[in-house]
């Protein structure tokens, strides 16, 4: 998953928005850095990354990438999710559009960004100025997210050439999603994780 779904989950689960947006730059345990309620959203972030990489789901949508691009297949299905969520917005969006939701986590998260990493504070400001929760609907845009990923990290070159198995594979992709995500969304809500 990737920051929408994050953000989502994280909302349906009734979790820290903080906690969970910011796990990608917290090592190590949490607890013995932030308050509990952020420390826990950090813990559900690794959670719902833990639990999604195990679904039969993702492991078929893994096979639908060519051979060389199954090392870095993980990062870009994480981006798909995105991509997916995104488009079919109007059937998670708890009556929100994904402009106005971005909008509520901009509100959450802003007033107290400035005590999180520098990195994060890019991240979710590069985010709100580029509206990327919105963008991500568009297919276009991934692989901009994708080439921009590949040229920022060199080891992961590759991520750029799958927007080409994304487009190859994107009917079954988004059945997938289709199956996948809202299994997720009962987990969360269930508090199942």
């Amino acid at each position: 998953m990737n920051i929408l779904a994050h953000l989502h989950l994280a909302t349906l689960a009734n979790s820290s928005l903080i906690g969970n947006s910011v796990a990608d730059f917290v090592k190590g345990d949490p607890y013995l850095v932030y308050p509990q309620t952020i420390a826990d959203g950090i813990m559900l972030h690794r959670k719902i990354d833990s639990m999604v990489d195990s679904f039969t789901e993702v492991k078929q949508a893994k096979k639908c990438f060519i051979k060389p691009h199954q090392r870095v297949a993980p990062i870009t299905l994480d981006i798909v999710w995105d991509h997916f969520l995104s488009k079919h917005w109007a059937d998670y969006g708890m009556g929100q559009s994904v402009s106005e939701f971005d909008q509520y986590t901009r509100q959450q998260i802003q007033p107290f960004i400035d005590l999180y990493p520098s990195n994060y504070q890019h991240f979710m400001h590069s985010m709100w100025n580029g509206k990327w929760l919105e963008n991500y609907a568009n297919l276009e845009f991934i692989a901009k997210v994708l080439n921009g990923m590949a040229t920022r990290r060199p080891k992961l070159g590759l991520l750029k050439e799958t927007i080409y198995d994304i487009k190859q594979h994107y009917n079954e992709f988004e059945a997938l999603f289709f199956i996948m995500y809202p299994k997720m969304c009962h987990l969360i809500m269930t508090d199942s994780i």
